[in-house]
């Protein structure tokens, strides 16, 4: 038996000698991949596509989930499942493929779209979302150390607006508030806007640094980054004080100072090729920091402006996987928490609820990675989808070819696991794909394959945990 690993998925390399030659539907781990979850309905639908979703918390640490779609904003209601509307009086009108972005100032939770003026819901007060007199229309919006700041509004794609120390209500230009704005000339179009102790300003053509000063500057705004901005407004998503982007020839980290590669001869190429570029305007990126991993959801043009693939990088082994399923937007939340009476508020019955009873899902304040479709807010937690991984292309030396006549899949857990061998005589060969063969009692699949060059296919699906590699048990056919 000859034992070959799962390596690293990179697309943008040759098969031959690569370490994996497909991840699909995996999440990277440090020895192979283990499973993604579905996505599961948490939600009863909003009225149209939903447009933005963000986790709140009160001060006593109730959790409350935030929504939005073109016309509405919404509060989810635990009791029911429900998507209440909390819009403000007439509701909204956005563009097309506008977003709704949100951040928690305080108590105080603000959405942003380029449409409409800042939006303002108290926490504990509030019954509907109203109008921040004063305040600008803005497609970006982020909590700068003690000021609510905006950026690409609508008197100028370039300028970025703040508010008042500590008042989000403030925006009236003031050495004595420390409102105040300042245009970003240079580098194109403001794309993206970070927030923390320091502002981080992607742009078309750079990426700019804004650092509290004091007054009577307020902001210190430095051009860091110049070589690259940012393309996608939709793949920014940060960690911390840095931020993962897609700035058109690659996927870089920036830390503040410097941007680093992350897809360099691994994956832009193939998310460049598999980009739908019409439809970048439905991108979405989002953080789940439990299993350390960005993930971007994409639409490559087959089935429509609707997202369909996803990037999931595990930004802490520096490893790739990909993923299919339709969703209009990935985000984290935090859970609302459920009593057992309320459970029947997703599903009249529990053996259907798609979630295991243990799962943190159902206990409040529980983090867990979002997504939407169908217009309800869904969460990563349901059933494994069902992954595909394959090997990289493997040779032996001398033009000597092999028969393999089984193959052992690593795989823990209890999955229902399926065969393939991919095999040519040659590198300009169309390969010759093995029927799928199903692994017996005993834990092997039988299979026949015949040539100089062979990559093992493992359909996974039911319930595993970890997929390390295979065991093929191989034969010399002689030489040719």
């Amino acid at each position: 038996m000859t034992e070959v690993n799962f390596g690293e998925w990179t697309p943008d390399q040759p098969n031959l000698n690569a370490g994996c030659a497909d991840a699909l539907n995996v999440i990277p781990t440090a020895k192979g991949y283990r499973p993604l979850p579905s996505l599961t309905d948490l939600s009863t639908a909003a009225d149209a596509r939903l447009r933005g979703i963000f986790p709140a918390k009160q001060s006593d640490g109730v959790v409350k989930i935030f929504a939005g779609d073109g016309t509405k904003l919404y509060l989810f209601a635990t009791a029911d499942s429900g998507l209440d509307s909390v819009s403000k009086s007439g509701n909204y009108s956005l563009n097309a493929d506008e977003p709704w972005r949100f951040v928690q100032f305080g108590n105080i939770i603000i959405a942003a779209s380029n449409s409409q003026i800042l939006q303002s819901y108290t926490l504990g007060s509030s019954s509907l979302f109203a109008d921040v007199s004063g305040a600008p229309t803005a497609k970006y919006i982020a909590v700068v150390r003690d000021f609510v700041m905006t950026a690409n509004t609508s008197t100028s794609n370039q300028q970025v607006v703040w508010s008042g120390i500590g008042d989000s209500t403030s925006w009236a230009a003031s050495a004595t508030t420390q409102a105040d704005s300042q245009t970003i000339y240079g580098l194109g179009a403001i794309t993206g806007l970070v927030g923390g102790e320091f502002a981080t300003i992607l742009c078309e053509d750079g990426i700019v640094r804004g650092t509290y000063a004091g007054s009577p500057l307020v902001f210190q705004f430095d051009a860091v980054e110049t070589a690259r901005g940012c393309a996608i407004p939709g793949s920014v998503a940060a960690i911390g004080s840095n931020t993962i982007y897609w700035s058109g020839d690659g996927f870089y980290i920036f830390d503040g100072a410097t941007s680093k590669p992350i897809g360099t001869e691994k994956v832009d190429r193939y998310f460049s090729d598999d980009l739908s570029v019409a439809d970048i305007d439905r991108c979405s990126a989002a953080i789940d920091p439990i299993n350390k991993l960005y993930v971007l959801a994409y639409s490559n043009g087959l089935g429509g402006e609707q997202p369909n693939k996803l990037m999931i990088y595990n930004y802490s082994l520096g490893r790739w996987a990909r993923g299919e399923l339709d969703t209009d937007l990935v985000a984290p939340i935090f859970t609302a928490g459920y009593t057992m009476d309320q459970l029947d508020t997703l599903n009249s019955s529990l053996d259907a609820l798609g979630t295991s009873l243990d799962s943190p899902l159902f206990k409040g304040g529980q983090f867990a990675f979002a997504g939407s479709s169908d217009s309800k807010i869904g969460t990563f937690t349901g059933a494994s989808l069902t992954g595909v991984i394959e090997t990289g292309e493997q040779a032996l030396p001398d033009g000597q070819r092999i028969m393999i006549n089984a193959v052992t899949p690593l795989v823990t857990g209890s999955p229902t696991t399926t065969v393939q061998v991919l095999t040519r005589n040659r590198q300009q060969d169309n390969e010759t794909t093995s029927a799928a063969a199903s692994v017996n009692a005993d834990g092997w699949a039988p299979v026949r394959a015949n040539g100089r060059f062979h990559r093992v296919r493992l359909n996974v699906s039911g319930v595993w945990t970890n997929a390390q590699g295979v065991d093929v048990q191989v034969q010399s056919a002689g030489r040719r």
